[in-house]
């Protein structure tokens, strides 16, 4: 077993929180849920508990029970604020804590989301991540209609999508900027590069119109539940999250998904729980039961107290897992109390930091700024 010396900790951020009851609780906020007021507010309560980054959830459909598409249920939360405009809003007006949107990249241009992520990781001052997933929905595709999806690809072809952003994040050298007034020069032309990109599913030239990002290449955050998932993320990603429900499923976990890894570049695991935390937890996740079950789904769910939730983290990070995405199952309350209640009892255990670290995302999480490709190998401008 390893032992833990500093965990990291990410919340999950998706409507009133992860219980589709939530929004009838006392403490839910749901008339705000489409301001931006609402979403700065979470994002400062999160850095204000030292957290390493937030994901927003996003869909190209609305909230559903079905898998294929919408249910026509009126009594759950149904539509979302666009998750890279929410991150790019908050961004200004925070300063430690990394922002990671969901990206559908199924019908998305890998070139649109380079230029977006990028331009989060400018205004954010190096913050920027994303985390690509893909849809299978006929629902989704009804919106777009331009192709027949193929499920059994989707994951390839998602880890292309994630292949031409990269590239086109390197496509600008980090000094491709002159920007001399006396001489006239913005750029050197010479420091900009065709990625020339040519696949099953993509054909993209190149250069980005956005410079090269601060981080180099922002965080690429996975999730990952089976072995063709651990393949796609352990390949594709910086950080891989996947449900682990006891320590000895994360063992195995850990030791699949690092299996599927093809580059020597550290890899994060983060475990993906929900937590209801508080001496009352087990209380309110009934209640809010009685109001609406929740749908099946692999992710743990956990409710109790902040002293049982360390033990819990500890004895999975003991199997190496290094770091946990934590589901609030109501917002704020849960989030509120992961950084009063959890993180002081972490930083009691000395597993987890006391103040804000300095630098960008990767480098709160231990993670080197990547060489450019082009400029080491001498890339075709």
């Amino acid at each position: 077993m390893v032992r833990p010396t500093q965990l990291h900790l990410a919340v999950a951020l998706d409507g009133t929180g992860w219980h589709p009851a939530s929004w009838r609780s006392a403490h839910a906020r749901p008339a705000e849920l489409f301001t931006a007021g609402y979403w700065l507010d979470l994002v400062r309560r999160a850095e204000s508990g030292l957290l390493d980054f937030v994901t927003f959830a996003d869909s190209l459909g609305l909230q559903s029970s079905l898998p294929d598409g919408p249910d026509e249920r009126t009594d759950r939360v149904r539509g979302r604020l666009d998750a890279g405009l929410i991150a790019a809003r908050v961004a200004p007006r925070t300063h430690h804590i990394g922002l990671v949107p969901h990206v559908v990249v199924t019908h998305t241009e890998p070139f649109h989301v380079s230029k977006a992520v990028a331009t989060l990781d400018h205004v954010s001052g190096g913050r920027a991540g994303w985390l690509p997933q893909v849809s299978a929905s006929p629902g989704d595709n009804a919106h777009f209609g331009r192709r027949e999806i193929v499920p059994d690809e989707l994951l390839d072809e998602a880890a292309d999508h994630v292949e031409v952003v990269r590239r086109l994040w390197d496509s600008w050298e980090d000094d491709a900027e002159i920007r001399d007034v006396a001489t006239g020069r913005f750029i050197d032309r010479d420091k900009l590069h065709y990625v020339e990109f040519r696949g099953e599913w993509f054909s993209v030239k190149g250069p980005s119109i956005t410079p090269r990002p601060p981080q180099g290449q922002p965080l690429v955050v996975a999730t990952a539940g089976d072995r063709a998932g651990y393949r796609f993320a352990a390949r594709s990603a910086d950080v891989v999250l996947t449900p682990v429900p006891d320590a000895q499923a994360a063992g195995d976990v850990v030791n699949q998904v690092r299996s599927h890894r093809v580059s020597d570049d550290p890899l994060h695991v983060f475990g993906d729980l929900v937590v209801f935390l508080g001496t009352d937890a087990a209380d309110r996740r009934a209640r809010l039961d009685e109001l609406d079950q929740p749908s099946t789904s692999d992710t743990p769910v956990f409710a109790g107290t902040a002293e049982r939730l360390a033990d819990l983290l500890l004895s999975l990070a003991e199997r190496g897992v290094t770091g946990f995405r934590l589901h609030p199952g109501e917002l704020p309350r849960d989030l509120t109390a992961i950084t009063e209640e959890l993180v002081p009892e972490l930083q009691r255990r000395e597993v987890f930091r006391t103040e804000q670290p300095t630098g960008t995302l990767r480098e709160r999480l231990g993670l080197t700024r990547p060489v450019n490709r082009y400029a080491t190998a001498g890339g075709t401008s």
